[in-house]
Parts: structure tokens; sequence; C-alpha cells
């Protein structure tokens, strides 16, 4: 598969088989991040990549909870708004019972932490595409990333103080039919082009 077919078909997976993944691909997917270009080089997004099941669900639970005592407003965000009725509902699992969850981090105080971090995830996802992962952005761990709660659990398991939750990746099998990611591109009716010649 090509840069562009893998930029092309990559689709977010929520629906995942809870069978482990090989070390192998993880890291294949870590480093496609790890080489995101980065502001002034700075290189400084750290990946926490948490596979065991009892972490997972503590965050499940964790976020759950964080949620389903927010309130919604009229411009909460449609995803956020979506997770804070799911988690008032109860049973929410923000990670799709995913067999991996990949967190990134950056200093808190870091201008282009997000921006760093955010092309860091797209490198991740178009490498998950092109071997056959299923990935999906996942958002919540940084909307939460100044919950006691959350920020808690997170720092047990490797975030440092003086960072900020940028994003998360969920990996896995695709649970689907062929064993593969939909690929099947979504029509762009969005995201507009302005051309100045």
């Amino acid at each position: 598969m090509d840069a562009m077919e893998a930029i092309m078909t990559r689709r977010s997976t929520r629906k995942m088989k809870p069978d482990p993944l090989p070390r192998q691909l993880i890291e294949r997917v870590i480093e496609a991040g790890r080489a995101a270009p980065s502001g002034g080089n700075s290189q400084t997004t750290r990946f926490i990549v948490i596979q065991r099941g009892e972490i997972l669900a503590a965050l499940a639970a964790l976020v759950e909870r964080a949620f389903a005592q927010m309130e919604i407003g009229p411009d909460t965000y449609r995803s956020l708004k979506n997770a804070v009725m799911a988690s008032k509902k109860g049973g929410y699992v923000f990670h799709y019972n995913a067999p991996v969850l990949i967190v990134t981090a950056n200093k808190a105080a870091y201008g282009n932490a997000l921006a760093d971090s955010a092309c860091a995830l797209e490198n991740m996802m178009i490498a998950a595409n092109a071997l056959d992962l299923g990935s999906c952005w996942i958002n919540q761990p940084h909307w939460l990333t100044d919950d006691p709660g959350v920020r808690g659990c997170l720092e047990g398991i490797g975030l440092e103080k003086d960072e900020t939750v940028t994003g998360g990746l969920i990996l896995g099998w695709p649970d689907t039919e062929n064993g593969l990611p939909n690929r099947q591109p979504l029509p762009r009716t969005g995201n507009p082009v302005v051309w100045v010649d």
C-alpha cells in the first residue's frame, strides 16, 4: 500500500477483537508517530502505551465517572456531548475495549504540544491502516487531562507532572468479517479549499 492509498483509505475503527497485538506491530506504529514533524524539531511528544487490561478498565471507569458529572451546554462539542450522554446512561467505555491505548503527552507550557502530537497521531493512524490494524483517535484523556482521578491514574503509569495529555489512539485487530479495517472512503463535503492563483 503506497502512502496516498494508506491516507485515502484510512477510517476509524471502533469495534475491535480483544486479541492482543504483537509488540512488533505496536512498535512499528509508534515509530511512525515518533517520525512525525515537530515544532523546531523539538521531538517532545511522549507515548504511553497501555496494554494492561486492569489499567484500561480503571481508566474507563474514571472517564465515565468524570463525564457523568459534566453538564452539557448549547456550545458543547458534538463528540464531547455524545460521551457525556453515554456516560450518564452507564456502561460507557471510551476506548471501545481495544487491547491497546496509546496516550500522547507533551509539556503543558509548550505552545506546539497539540500540533506536534496531532502529527504523531495521524502518522500512527496511517501506519496502522497500512499494517491492516484498526485505529481510532481518542480525545477523552485529553479532555480530562486536569481531572484528578484520570490524571492520577495516568501519572501512576508515566505521565509527568509538567505534561498535558494531548490525545490518544486505540489499536487492535478490526472485528470485521474479513478481519481488515473498513477502507471505504467517506465522501468529503467539508474542508473547503481556497485557491489563490
